[in-house]
C-alpha cells in the first residue's frame, strides 16, 4: 500500500500515478487509465482527469494508493 499526502484539495488521477511511480508519463497514465486498468473507491474509473482528494482510495497494477 502506498500512502500518499495531498498537498492542496486535490490531484488529478494521471498526476497521482504519475506522482506514485506507478507510470514513467502522463501519456502512460492516460492510456491505463482510458483501458480501465485503473480502480478508484472500488470501482473503474475512466476519467482521466478526476479529482482524487483526501481519504480517496486508487487501484493499479495491484497496487493500493491511499490518499491522505
Amino acid at each position: 500500500m502506498i500512502e500518499f499526502k495531498l498537498q492542496g484539495e486535490f490531484i488529478p488521477l494521471i498526476q497521482l500515478l504519475k506522482a506514485t511511480n506507478l507510470v514513467q508519463s502522463g501519456g502512460e497514465a492516460q492510456m491505463v487509465v482510458s483501458e480501465g486498468l485503473v480502480k478508484y473507491n472500488g470501482e473503474v474509473d475512466f476519467r482521466k482527469r478526476l479529482k482524487i482528494k483526501v481519504g480517496d482510495h486508487v487501484e493499479f497494477d495491484g497496487k493500493k494508493i491511499v490518499v491522505k
